[in-house]
């Protein structure tokens, strides 16, 4: 099973639609549309700064970072290594970090 790996503040940040008026509220939104996908992949939404502490709910798993929502997300990808992972990000870095452990990328359209 694929394993999706959300890098929620780079997607949130991809529509200026307000979100930084509410962080958390606007990763929950991410979480429930994520939740609302219909696949067989495992969902992991990870959350960083205002939006540590969303809660996980059927179908994603909110990982909380305790510092950088990149290097939680390359740790993930390491955890992961030889099952198929897909890390949901537009960040050229983080991209860069992940596929060096194997990962596949995809922009934020993907998910939004």
């Amino acid at each position: 099973m694929t394993v999706l790996i959300v890098d929620a503040a780079n997607v949130i940040g991809s529509v200026p639609d307000g979100w930084w008026r509410d962080r958390r509220g606007a990763a929950e939104r991410l979480r429930d549309r994520l939740a609302a996908r219909e696949g067989d992949e495992e969902v992991v939404l990870v959350v960083e700064g205002a939006a540590r502490g969303v809660a996980s709910v059927p179908g994603v798993r909110v990982e909380s970072a305790p510092g950088s929502g990149d290097d939680r997300i390359v740790e993930l990808v390491a955890e992961l290594a030889g099952r198929p992972c897909v890390v949901v990000t537009a960040d050229r870095e983080l991209r860069e970090r992940v596929r060096a452990y194997g990962a596949e990328c995809a922009g934020p359209r993907s998910v939004r």
